[in-house]
């Protein structure tokens, strides 16, 4: 069902759902992965692709984590992206001293159609001394420069993240400047995931984000999406709640079957991203979107015209007794409104067919954005 349902495509990679099985060292492989075929994407990892990382593993295994180990890391890397390839779409968790075995990695990956994912997240000190893991997010030239080398394979690269360790927005755009396509973006905050990294990551980049931490059910993971997550991931949450993918891609399959916009933002007034601009009225009275308007480096004049010129023979166009005389101007589907779905119903447009014009307006917005440029 979720097959055609949604169109994500990064790159050469075209998840079927935007739920995804995430990393867990020592635990994700192929086997474990076998068992959550439905998610959009499984992260396999992470793994060690050299000696010095290998023997950091053996280390921390002495004092009783799991990890991945082996003596020929490319060998068992690219058996394992062989185990997996039916699967669903795959990406590569992976660590190393240096840059070479990135290369090596990269390649292996690309013949597998795979995402190689750069792990900048692992905390444990024997990976960080050899300048693996989150030692990358401080030595961020390091990092940038791996994504350089690492895309000219053609492969398609993404950054696991640990957030609030440097400045996750200056750190987000070093690395899609470097050529990244995508950012995983654990959200680790004390009282549960942060999701104001996530929309202040969204709102600076238009980078593919994925978000993870704390996603136990469908209200987290809602969240994620409605503040500019594409896509999010769930870890530990599996191995207590088998059912939980399952669960998570019946319950988004459903909102984009009803809206056409599985992560549309919410209302830039109910604390949305930018892209929730296309569901903002006219900038006639103080409210929250002049701020956004701030951020977004667009004054109210702007904005009226960007909208206006955009709506031009689409079916939002008009919008015979709304507020403002065009449905330019209405908010999201799922908010009530009788006036809007008067004009919905008088125009013979679909809720799907409006969430999806929005969503396209939406893009035109961030588009005339200049602290995106």
């Amino acid at each position: 069902m979720t097959d055609k349902l949604f169109d994500i495509k990064i790159g050469y990679a075209s998840p079927k759902n935007p739920i995804a099985v995430a990393c867990m060292a020592g635990i994700t492989d192929s086997k474990f992965a076998a068992g959550f075929k439905n998610a959009g994407l499984i992260v396999l990892g992470g793994y060690n692709l050299d000696k010095p990382t290998n023997d950091a593993a053996r280390k921390e295994i002495e004092r009783g984590r799991t990890e991945f180990v082996s003596d020929i890391p490319l060998e068992y890397l690219k058996s394992e992206l062989e185990a997996a390839k039916d699967f669903t779409t795959i990406a590569v968790n992976v660590r190393a001293a240096t840059l070479a075995p990135y290369i090596e990695a990269a390649k292996i990956a690309k013949e597998f159609n795979a995402i190689l994912e750069i792990n900048a997240h692992c905390r444990q000190p024997e990976m960080n001394e050899l300048g693996a893991g989150e030692a990358l997010l401080k030595d961020i030239p390091r990092l940038c420069e791996y994504i350089r080398e690492i895309k000219k394979t053609g492969v398609v690269v993404s950054v696991k993240i640990r957030v609030n360790v440097v400045n996750d927005v200056e750190l987000a755009k070093a690395i899609e400047k470097a050529g990244a396509d995508m950012i995983h973006v654990d959200a680790m905050h004390p009282d549960g995931a942060d999701i104001g990294v996530i929309r202040r990551i969204r709102n600076a980049t238009n980078l593919f984000i994925i978000g993870n931490n704390s996603v136990v059910d469908f209200e987290v993971a809602k969240e994620m999406f409605s503040h500019g997550a594409d896509m999010v991931s769930v870890a530990r949450a599996m191995r207590t709640q088998p059912g939980i993918i399952n669960n998570l891609v019946s319950e988004i399959s459903s909102i984009q079957s009803m809206t056409g916009w599985y992560n549309a933002p919410k209302h830039i007034c109910g604390g949305g991203d930018l892209r929730a601009l296309a569901f903002c009225c006219l900038p006639v009275k103080p409210c929250a979107l002049h701020g956004a308007l701030k951020q977004a480096g667009i004054n109210a004049e702007e904005f009226m015209k960007i909208k206006t010129d955009f709506v031009k023979k689409t079916p939002i166009e008009y919008g015979e007794g709304t507020c403002f005389g065009s449905m330019a101007w209405c908010c999201k589907i799922t908010k009530p409104c009788f006036l809007r779905d008067s004009a919905l119903e008088s125009t013979s447009l679909s809720d799907v067919e409006y969430m999806r014009t929005k969503k396209r307006l939406s893009e035109h917005i961030l588009k005339q954005s200049k602290i995106r440029k």
